[in-house]
């Protein structure tokens, strides 16, 4: 390319060539190496509309129909998908709006799709312009596109000879724009089908030829678009940038041709939908705080699953892991025809704990144990016990684990007794003395109680069958040279004593 020097200001025009058909393989690495073609209408009127390199050298050209592309070799034959179409749009934009916030989407015929990056003033962060359009370059090769980029100091140049830009991005200095624009053909200027058919009359083929006719009787013959044609052709063309303003989003669309039921398939398909994820998150420094997926079922409807790491994420094996682990706990009940994942992002960020505090498992990986434990005793059983707001007694449900975000509060100094429940709790057999407890039997052995502190008396819920009554004792009992303090229940309407918790 050269050391090149372009006066700002700079406007980088990013191509992306038959845009139909990289939207379906950008998705599908397996399928990056091969012949590919994209039909669009209704059956059984289909024609191909978009195709790769690869297609291209076996002849295959657009308006074919599906009959004459079966008899290609090797071909791959794809069907177009919107939704992955304005994922991938989407992402592009995304990816741009990470450079500069001045990004202006072209209208471009309907193979290709193009955006225009203004980057004047961004000197200092970027580089020099051969610097900036490298960085850009392989920013956009990252979303598994293939681009074509030219830079220069007028907006409509830059748009013309992005397209001829196939081998290396072109930058065109400054004064010489119209020695670069001569060899284009008319076509790079997007001309209506009366323009074209005009100019064809007049025996005109490239934009140099259109760029030396005179002003005056360009202008009495075509009015003021020939005006605008002749500027364009000799680079002088003014342009008043309107920007795309696009929403952050973090998605993406993929459809199969047939219904896939294995998990092993599932997952070799969401592994590149995760990368660009990632990607695009790490492009705008965010990670990963949750993702969802919508699977579109061969029978109708859709299976939506979501999973939620402690921490947000970067690490492609962690998320891939936890979607195997749900999706094989809660499997579709039919084919999947199509894959929407949308990513929540959140802050990178680490968790600081006190230079003091415990040393904690690695957040990652006791996300994926949690996962394997959940698969194998249930969802409802992992997590943390959180106390109900009620009296009665073991009365709690779980809730995810989470990581606390700030350092825990230091522990006054004294000791700290806990209490271990029992669960099940233990039946016993108790001798009371007229009020007092004497005595009872755990595990084989005779306990003398030595210190009661009870009953405390608690009942509820006398409205519902679930009515509950019982007293509580704290004791302290022996047994030749052992201790032992425990919590002692009364089930006042069954009549029945239990051993519920252990002191430490």
């Amino acid at each position: 390319m050269g050391a090149i020097k372009v006066t700002e200001p700079l406007y980088v025009c990013v191509h992306v060539p038959e845009f139909s058909s990289q939207a379906l393989v950008r998705l599908r690495p397996e399928l990056t190496n091969s012949p590919v073609v994209v039909l669009a209408g209704d059956p059984p009127f289909q024609q191909a509309c978009s195709m790769n390199a690869q297609a291209r050298r076996l002849a295959v050209t657009r308006g074919m129909t599906r009959a004459e592309l079966e008899s290609f070799p090797g071909l791959k034959i794809l069907s177009r998908s919107e939704p992955e179409e304005r994922t991938t749009r989407t992402a592009l934009l995304e990816v741009a709006g990470g450079f500069t916030p001045r990004v202006e989407v072209q209208a471009q015929d309907g193979s290709a799709f193009a955006v225009v990056l203004d980057m004047t003033g961004t000197t200092l962060v970027f580089g020099n312009a051969q610097q900036t359009v490298t960085r850009i370059a392989g920013a956009f090769t990252a979303l598994n596109l293939h681009v074509q980029i030219a830079a220069s100091a007028n907006f409509q140049v830059a748009v013309c000879m992005a397209p001829s830009a196939r081998k290396a991005p072109i930058l065109v200095p400054l004064g010489v724009e119209r020695e670069y624009l001569h060899i284009l053909p008319l076509s790079a200027l997007n001309l209506t089908a009366q323009q074209a058919d005009t100019l064809a009359l007049w025996g005109l083929h490239t934009l140099g030829e259109l760029a030396v006719l005179p002003e005056v009787e360009l202008v009495v013959r075509m009015g003021q678009e020939g005006k605008r044609l002749r500027l364009l052709a000799r680079g002088e063309h003014p342009h008043l940038m309107v920007p795309e303003e696009p929403v952050f989003t973090l998605e993406e669309f993929l459809v199969f041709d047939a219904p896939v039921e294995l998990m092993d398939s599932l997952l070799f398909v969401l592994g590149p939908m995760l990368d660009q994820l990632l990607a695009r998150a790490q492009n705008r420094a965010f990670a990963i705080a949750s993702v969802t997926t919508k699977l579109g079922l061969d029978e109708g409807g859709e299976h939506e699953r979501t999973i939620k790491p402690a921490l947000p994420v970067l690490q492609r094996e962690v998320l891939l892991k936890l979607l195997h682990l749900d999706l094989q706990a809660h499997p579709p009940p039919s084919g999947v025809m199509s894959v929407f994942l949308r990513a929540e992002p959140g802050d990178r960020s680490k968790v600081q704990l006190g230079l003091f505090a415990p040393q904690l498992p690695e957040s990652l990986q006791l996300d994926v144990t949690l996962a394997r434990i959940a698969a194998l005793v249930g969802e409802e059983r992992v997590g943390r016990a959180q106390l109900l707001d009620t009296h009665r007694p073991d009365s709690f449900t779980m809730e995810r684990f989470t990581v606390p975000t700030s350092s825990p509060r230091a522990m006054k100094s004294g000791r700290t007794v806990a209490l271990r429940r029992r669960r099940p709790p233990v039946n016993l057999s108790v001798q009371r003395e007229g009020v007092r407890l004497a005595s009872f039997f755990f595990q084989g052995r005779r306990y003398v109680v030595q210190k009661a502190y009870g009953p405390w008396r608690m009942s509820g819920e006398w409205w519902s069958s679930g009515l509950w009554s019982r007293e509580e004792w704290d004791i302290s009992a022996t047994a030749a040279d052992e201790t032992l303090l425990c919590l002692i229940t009364h089930d006042l309407l069954r009549r029945q004593w239990q051993l519920e918790a252990l002191y430490d």
